[in-house]
């Protein structure tokens, strides 16, 4: 008996198991193409997922520089010293998630 990972999951299962325990796949059914179909959503998912981060990280960006500039927040104040933090986590995280992006779709092609 062989540990191996789910096609859906990726969580780990039994090669004996008709299906998994994680998230209820029947893995009798299963050919090359469905596994490469799985294989296909898995990897949309991911992707969708990465944009939705790329997005937060963006308003995170935008609203610190832009609540920095609207609200004339003078510097040594909590909201000067929050709208920068904002803005510099934002960017960085947006930078993280654009190279994990790339990345992921490196690995997909």
């Amino acid at each position: 008996m062989a540990v191996i990972n789910c096609p859906n999951c990726k969580k780990k299962i039994s090669d004996k198991v008709k299906s998994c325990h994680h998230c209820q796949l029947d893995l009798t059914e299963l050919d090359a193409d469905k596994i490469a179909s799985l294989k296909r959503v898995n990897a949309v998912k991911k992707s969708q997922q990465l944009m939705n981060h790329s997005f937060i990280a963006m308003l995170l960006f935008c609203g610190g520089f832009l609540f920095l500039y609207w609200q004339d927040a003078q510097p040594g104040t909590w909201q000067y010293v929050s709208a920068i933090t904002s803005t510099i986590l934002g960017f960085i995280l947006y930078i993280v998630t654009r190279v994990r992006l790339i990345l992921t779709k490196r690995n997909q092609a």
